[in-house]
């Protein structure tokens, strides 16, 4: 239980950081590209697919649906409106998908699962997440979408690492439960 715990704070608090680092974009020419939460919500993937190796993805459900409910509420304190929508939107379906195809590969290279399951959410994630939080806004969230996703996809390379040192610590669950939905 404490696991649980601890996976559904660092999702929030990920999720959070990320809710208000999206409205800064990053200095100079990367303005139109980049902005500071591209470097922060990949390790929400993490805290995911970890809690699915270690507890399996019914635990891993646990997190992304607690870990969402508390970070919109302190979204919708600490970010704007519709950032707070569009990312809850978007974190808890390309989440439940990162959750679904982790599950699959759970028996294939220990780096197909995440890298896989992170890329694939990720595209998702941001689709939904930028056309929600600016269509319409005079924003460049479009450009801001395909900087973000090439981020993600650097971040979830670069959280492999991680990934495998900390698959030391948990002890990777072999038979879990059947993915659902």
């Amino acid at each position: 239980m404490k696991a649980i715990i601890f996976g559904v704070l660092a999702m929030a608090a990920t999720v959070v950081a990320s809710n208000i680092l999206v409205e800064y974009p990053l200095p100079g020419v990367l303005a139109d590209w980049l902005t500071y939460g591209a470097f922060t919500y990949p390790v929400a993937f993490l805290v995911t697919d970890l809690t699915n190796r270690a507890r399996g993805a019914g635990a891993a459900r646990i997190v992304v649906l607690a870990g969402f409910a508390l970070a919109v509420v302190l979204s919708l304190i600490f970010a704007d409106t519709r950032i707070a929508i569009a990312s809850g939107s978007a974190f808890l379906i390309a989440q439940m998908l990162d959750v679904t195809i982790f599950d699959k590969l759970r028996q294939a290279t220990w780096w197909k699962a995440p890298l896989v399951s992170s890329g694939i959410g990720s595209a998702v994630d941001t689709a939904l997440f930028f056309s929600i939080a600016f269509a319409g806004t005079g924003l460049p969230w479009d450009t801001w979408a395909l900087g973000d996703f090439t981020a993600k996809v650097i971040m979830a390379l670069t959280c492999l690492a991680p990934f495998r040192l900390l698959m030391a610590v948990v002890t990777p669950r072999l038979n879990a439960e059947p993915a659902q939905g």
